[in-house]
């Protein structure tokens, strides 16, 4: 356990709502001995980054947790698998499948990737795949089971018995035609298999039946064991009641939906959970990711171009702000993440446990010395054209001879993930500047200087020789404009890195040979 004058003076977000939690729940905690989590996903589509964000976050408060109070803890994970599908998803290959089945659960629509019973399974699968590649702790649930196997009965039934109040808390939501309709109960056709959307005529909680109408024609139906499913915000609530849900956090966007959720847990009978609302991610265009257009990155990629630990920090850092999540923010999230290692060696108890290394790494991060940023490796790897691990070590050893890949296993990760995201995310878009005669000069006058230092100077003493060059040159004035020359002709871009610590790592000689090759 940490000291608890530490726990109450952090700032740190983890730490900020368990202690909400347990300050509100202290009764039903103390007489459940457990506290209950829980993430909920809808299987419509490719599980996405945003959901593991959803896990990852809820996984840093239980951490938390574990150092304020010892007690028996649960993450369920709810896939919402007996949800009809509504349309059909941007990015799922055989979508003609999809189509001819809409409107049935996902649960019992084929797999169009052929692999599992249903595209439900499918995605249920996929979603536990990737959550486990992560090493995070957590009970999954299917919706359709739950229902199917009888555990959800009883709440269904007490769901029958709350019917008029939970009418009396949703209807005043809904516009005056969907009024005319709305039945908490969805029953599943036993005709089409489909989920459906009817008014309900009559109920009988004696017996747990229902009759609705069907197009004129009544359907019957007992809402236990599968044959109904609840609309979602009542389904929601169902949940909680059911699973005795201590905490859930979701997206800005659903809370009006979890104020309706808490009322109608509140009718059947228990205290909602505490709940925490994140901003959304957005793509490159500023619009929402989701799992149905596929837009945004996805986790393979991000794992392609980068640590899980870096993707951590990112779900980590200002959740209840709005964050455009696409392959361009993975460079700045890896030189953030191994910054933050750096500090936190030197840090005091309480800086140390404010610091987002902490709750990635539960108190107990690597202790690698960092060596270079990870803008610098997609530099070098532009700079030799490497397109292997050993071709990077090669420059980094020029400049720290003694350390090899196995004592440094951070650097050695980032020399795969550097030539990765060069080759498939900067290279392809370089726009090499062709100087004109009067900055070839320039530039000629910068390869000779730097053709007579030696290879064991400072990187400070080779920057200054830079800046000398571009004051003598005609950039006196303005500097900037200087090395945004020499990064336009030599990287392709308007940035780059210190001129002098480049040169250090990639060779006197060898930044010769480049500059001399772009200015022929």
């Amino acid at each position: 356990m940490l000291n608890k004058d530490l726990i109450q003076s952090t700032s740190s977000w983890p730490f900020v709502e368990v202690r909400k939690m347990l300050k509100d729940r202290k009764d039903l905690i103390k007489t459940k001995k457990k506290i209950t989590f829980q993430t909920g996903y809808g299987p419509s589509g490719l599980p996405h980054i945003g959901t593991f964000g959803e896990v990852a976050r809820t996984s840093m408060m239980i951490n938390a947790l574990k150092h304020i109070m010892d007690v028996e803890n649960e993450l369920i994970t709810f896939s919402d698998d007996l949800d009809g599908l509504r349309k059909v998803p941007e990015n799922i290959p055989h979508s003609e499948i999809l189509e001819k089945n809409l409107g049935k659960p996902l649960s019992s629509i084929p797999d169009p990737f052929g692999k599992y019973k249903s595209f439900g399974e499918h995605n249920n699968q996929m979603l536990q795949i990737f959550l486990k590649k992560f090493n995070f702790q957590f009970t999954f649930k299917s919706s359709t089971e739950n229902y199917k196997n009888g555990t959800f009965n009883n709440s269904l039934i007490r769901v029958l018995e709350k019917y008029e109040d939970i009418m009396n808390i949703i209807l005043p939501t809904l516009r005056s035609e969907r009024k005319k309709t709305y039945c908490p109960f969805l029953p599943i056709c036993p005709e089409t298999g489909k989920v459906l959307e009817i008014p309900l005529i009559e109920k009988n909680l004696k017996n747990g039946i229902v009759v609705f109408d069907n197009n004129g024609k009544k359907l019957e139906t007992k809402i236990i064991d599968g044959n109904c499913k609840l609309q979602w915000k009542v389904d929601w609530a169902m949940r909680w009641f059911s699973f005795d849900v201590d905490f859930e956090m979701y997206g800005k966007d659903l809370i009006e939906s979890a104020i309706l959720s808490s009322k109608v847990c509140k009718a059947l009978g228990k205290k909602p959970p505490n709940g925490f609302a994140y901003e959304l991610f957005l793509d490159e265009k500023g619009e929402k990711i989701s799992k149905s257009k596929g837009n945004g990155i996805t986790i393979e990629e991000w794992l392609r171009y980068a640590s899980p630990e870096s993707l951590t920090l990112y779900m980590y850092q200002n959740p209840k702000r709005a964050k455009k999540l696409y392959s361009e923010v993975v460079p700045k999230a890896v030189d953030e993440y191994l910054d933050l290692i750096e500090k936190y060696t030197s840090q005091k108890d309480l800086e140390k446990l404010q610091n987002p290394i902490w709750h990635i790494h539960n108190g107990k991060p690597p202790k690698e010395k960092i060596i270079m940023p990870f803008s610098m490796l997609l530099n070098l790897v532009g700079s030799s054209n490497a397109d292997r691990k050993d071709i990077l070590w090669k420059f980094i050893n020029r400049f720290h001879e003694n350390i090899i890949p196995k004592d440094y296993p951070i650097l050695d990760g980032l020399t795969e993930f550097a030539i990765n995201y060069y080759k498939d995310k900067l290279e392809p878009y370089k726009k090499y500047k062709k100087p004109d005669e009067k900055e070839k000069k320039a530039l000629k006058i910068l390869s000779e200087k730097i053709s007579k230092l030696s290879q064991s100077m400072k990187p400070e003493e080779i920057q200054t020789v830079v800046y000398s060059v571009g004051k003598e040159n005609g950039y006196s004035k303005n500097l900037r404009e200087w090395f945004k020359l020499i990064y336009q002709v030599i990287f392709g871009d308007d940035d780059g890195p210190r001129m002098g610590f480049f040169i250090s790592f990639f060779g006197v000689k060898e930044t010769v040979d480049l500059i001399n090759d772009k200015i022929k």
